[in-house]
């Protein structure tokens, strides 16, 4: 995971790992991100990191609308990637990337147990109602109970192509923020 994104003009000119590294950070650890990205981001250049991002996003759209059921499983390990939301630290999640550890322990930051509860049963619920996928939002400093109740309207709306279009979005909205943060210049 990398600290500070290199330019997002110098992609293409970078090593294969250090790109992938890039779209670690970015979005999750995922070989088959990594295996349908690898080509797009050593033959174009980007301007900005939402280019990059809106470029991944037009490749997981385009899996969406492949009846291929190759092109379908990708895909879903894809959006797989993304770790439960709420899901506190275990052996388990601890492939998860540095700045996925830290939103969630915003999210999970003084939460009552009768919340924790309830957000690992919308977990399981909503993983039941769409076989395959996570529920992914961009939190963007929204409490858990605006998070909850916005799970519970998709568990309820029940439409599995909005829920991929959505969380191909989310990841998008999610790796631009992410960008932006290690943009930043460091306060002195």
């Amino acid at each position: 995971m990398l600290s500070a994104l290199p330019s997002p003009s110098s992609i293409s000119s970078l090593s294969q790992e250090q790109q992938f590294q890039v779209l670690d950070t970015l979005f999750e650890p995922s070989p088959e991100l990594h295996a349908i990205t690898g080509p797009v981001l050593t033959s174009q250049s980007f301007a900005s990191y939402a280019s990059l991002s809106d470029a991944v996003g037009s490749q997981l759209s385009a899996l969406s609308l492949s009846q291929s059921p190759t092109d379908r499983q990708t895909l879903m390990k894809i959006l797989g990637s993304h770790p439960r939301l709420g899901r506190p630290p275990t052996k388990v999640t601890e492939h998860l990337s540095e700045l996925s550890r830290k939103e969630q322990a915003n999210l999970n930051k003084s939460a009552a147990e009768d919340q924790m509860e309830r957000l690992s049963l919308l977990n399981h619920e909503y993983e039941e109602k769409f076989p395959g996928l996570r529920f992914v939002t961009f939190v963007n400093g929204r409490n858990r109970d605006v998070i909850m109740e916005e799970m519970r309207q998709r568990i309820d709306r029940g439409d599995q192509g909005r829920e991929i279009e959505e969380n191909i979005q989310a990841m998008c909205d999610i790796a631009k923020d992410r960008a932006k943060k290690l943009q930043q210049p460091a306060n002195i």
